[in-house]
């Protein structure tokens, strides 16, 4: 009998810890926050695009800095803890703007959401790994990125909401979006932290920094490393840039053209959401395979299409495309080393740096030859993700 109550209170007990740990999903999606918010203050300072796209860049570099220590990190105080710390940090990044958005200030800012983020998302992906077994590991990764997606599509709409209604008067515009997020990471702190979630300790002594490093001499794990700059690229730069495409071409204003970044995430959304179920069922490849046809199709439809009708639905094919890569191509690695999944982990979410490399490129190419120089940076990427598709096994 004992045996039997077991066996149907555990999977129950195991949902429940979902909870917790998908609302730090949601709070994960807190950096994409940047890519309105460096419009806003483009604006507000009067930045020249490349000195905009410093915000966006200074928030993933520190996912080259800290994702490996953090796999480190993992291994000595646990993921768990690792993720609250990583909350925490998160924190204190959006309560900074809430004293004002001068340049120096939302630098600092920026560069702790990007310190939070790296040692979130390093952590909290391998710790979903304790909770769902292996084969349901990339449509549950799927899930916490369609949950992640939801805080992404909303940033836009809160700051237009600011900075169009009552929020003016009350001295922070745009920047409501900071407490309101701060509030929602301080819930996930309370209740992650009253959870309890039993962790698997990895075979052998912890690696060192070189070890972990070394990694990146397995193809397949270099390959994926590559991947993840791709993925990351594409994602904060369509956030950036879909507004800035939409000024340059039909002169719209900042924030009637904000709706193309939430219109991105909203598709970004969708595609998470059914990706948890396809993924299920559907091979990884060729689910994989179709993402990235969306995303080369929308590229190409940027470079020709004038029309705001047109720019849409391009806007829409990358998002719906580019919302599976990641769990896919993490799920991917994680499986290839099972037994060095802390380390594989950081080095996947060191990847995130391509949000750092794309957005400064992407800067520069269009100073020099407008949005389009910008689209063909992200192409490169997308072609990239093509060939990799053909190293993905057959089953996930």
């Amino acid at each position: 009998m004992k045996s039997n109550t077991y066996s149907t209170v555990e999977p129950k007990m195991q949902y429940a810890k979902l909870v917790p740990v998908m609302l730090c999903f949601f709070a994960m999606g807190f950096v994409d926050l940047v890519g309105i918010a460096s419009n806003y203050v483009q604006a507000d300072l009067n930045l020249s695009n490349a000195e905009a796209n410093i915000f966006p860049s200074l928030v993933f570099f520190w996912f080259l800095i800290f994702s490996v220590p953090t796999g480190m990190l993992m291994n000595r105080i646990g993921r768990k803890k690792t993720v609250l710390l990583s909350l925490l940090v998160t924190f204190f990044s959006l309560l900074l703007p809430i004293f004002g958005d001068g340049y120096a200030l939302m630098l600092v800012s920026f560069s702790l959401l990007g310190i939070g983020n790296a040692l979130m998302q390093t952590s909290l992906n391998p710790l979903l790994s304790n909770i769902v077994s292996s084969d349901k590991l990339a449509s549950n990764l799927t899930f916490g990125q369609f949950v992640k997606a939801i805080a992404s599509f909303l940033a836009p709409y809160i700051a237009m909401w600011g900075a169009t209604q009552a929020m003016p008067s009350m001295g922070l515009g745009w920047r409501v979006l900071f407490p309101i997020y701060m509030v929602i990471a301080l819930v996930a702190i309370l209740l992650l932290n009253a959870t309890s979630i039993v962790e698997e300790k990895e075979e052998g002594k912890p690696s060192t920094y070189t070890q972990c490093l070394a990694l990146l001499g397995k193809p397949f794990v270099l390959l994926s490393f590559i991947g993840i700059m791709c993925h990351v690229g594409i994602d904060v730069g369509t956030n950036t840039t879909a507004p800035k495409i939409l000024i340059e071409r039909l002169g719209m204003t900042l924030a009637e053209a904000g709706f193309a970044t939430s219109l991105y995430f909203i598709f970004r959304t969708v595609g998470c959401l059914a990706g948890t179920f396809i993924l299920q069922k559907a091979e990884a490849k060729i689910f994989f395979g179709i993402s990235v046809a969306c995303m080369l199709a929308a590229m190409v439809g940027l470079f020709c299409f004038q029309s705001l009708i047109s720019i849409y639905i391009c806007i829409a094919l990358i998002g719906f495309g580019n919302s599976n890569i990641f769990p896919i191509i993490f799920s991917q690695a994680l499986l290839a080393m099972p037994n060095k999944k802390n380390e594989v982990s950081g080095l996947m979410i060191m990847g995130l740096f391509g949000g750092t490399v794309f957005p400064l490129a992407m800067g520069v190419a269009s100073d020099a030859v407008g949005q389009n120089g910008a689209v063909a940076v992200m192409t490169i990427g997308v072609v990239y993700l093509l060939l990799y598709m053909f190293k993905i096994k057959k089953t996930c």
